[in-house]
């Protein structure tokens, strides 16, 4: 059962029985072994096809019927070494299994297995968001909401309250929020295109869905600061 996946010129041998092994599989398909852990695509590890729509119940009984194998009292009488590779592939799997069944986090992963850069916003404004990096039809709206954050964090130093103030705060983290979901619609419904692309092997259509994929992830961790950043500020109140 091959949960660890290499490409095939890094054939090797069970150091148990000597069998011949292809890639890195967890266990020997020979003797049942547990073999040393090696580089893993997630994808290849649950043996599925590098594909955003994934069959979630089917991921998740591979992922218990592989935790129960790598469970430590099956390999109690293990050497030292065979505990320690089974300790090693069980972390992989859970890491694995943590990002696949996570719709965002799945399909940031397939675009870094692909090479698609990702610009992951980091606010360098003292954890705040950073006007220059927003999308270029936010600007507007990123300047209205940061005028409106300063000044509601100057009232509460002054320990003054603006009732007005903090409903508008309250209707654009709605309306961010509402962003959010239609951008995670727009991302499901790219899911289809990269599929496809992919199992036509349309190259350029992959190079297309991964453009638009990395630009719409890039929108969502905007919106998802400027979200957090009002939380915060009326959560200080």
């Amino acid at each position: 059962m091959a949960i660890v996946e290499t490409s095939s010129a890094d054939a090797a041998a069970c150091r148990s029985c000597a069998a011949p092994l292809t890639g890195q599989p967890a266990f020997c398909p020979a003797c049942g072994k547990v073999q040393a852990p090696g580089p893993a695509d997630y994808f290849s590890l649950f043996q599925l096809p590098r594909r955003l729509e994934i069959d979630l119940p089917a991921l998740e009984a591979m992922f218990y019927r592989y935790s129960r194998k790598l469970h430590p009292d099956l390999h109690a009488r293990a050497t030292e070494e065979e505990q320690q590779w089974s300790t090693a592939q069980a972390s992989l799997l859970n890491n694995a299994y943590r990002c696949l069944k996570d719709p965002v986090e799945r399909t940031k992963y397939l675009l870094r297995l692909e090479g698609a850069p990702l610009e992951e916003d980091q606010a360098a404004d003292g954890g705040r968001v950073n006007p220059s990096k927003a999308p270029a039809d936010l600007l507007e709206e990123v300047f209205e909401l940061n005028l409106q954050l300063e000044e509601l964090r100057a009232n509460r130093k002054l320990g003054e309250d603006d009732p007005f103030l903090r409903r508008d705060l309250e209707q654009s983290k709605t309306h961010f929020v509402a962003q959010l979901e239609a951008v995670d619609r727009e991302l499901r419904s790219l899911w289809s295109a990269w599929d496809e692309a992919e199992e036509r092997g349309d190259e350029a259509g992959k190079t297309g869905a991964k453009r638009d994929l990395a630009a719409l992830l890039h929108r969502r961790t905007y919106l998802g600061n400027l979200v957090r950043d009002v939380n915060e500020t009326l959560g200080d109140l």
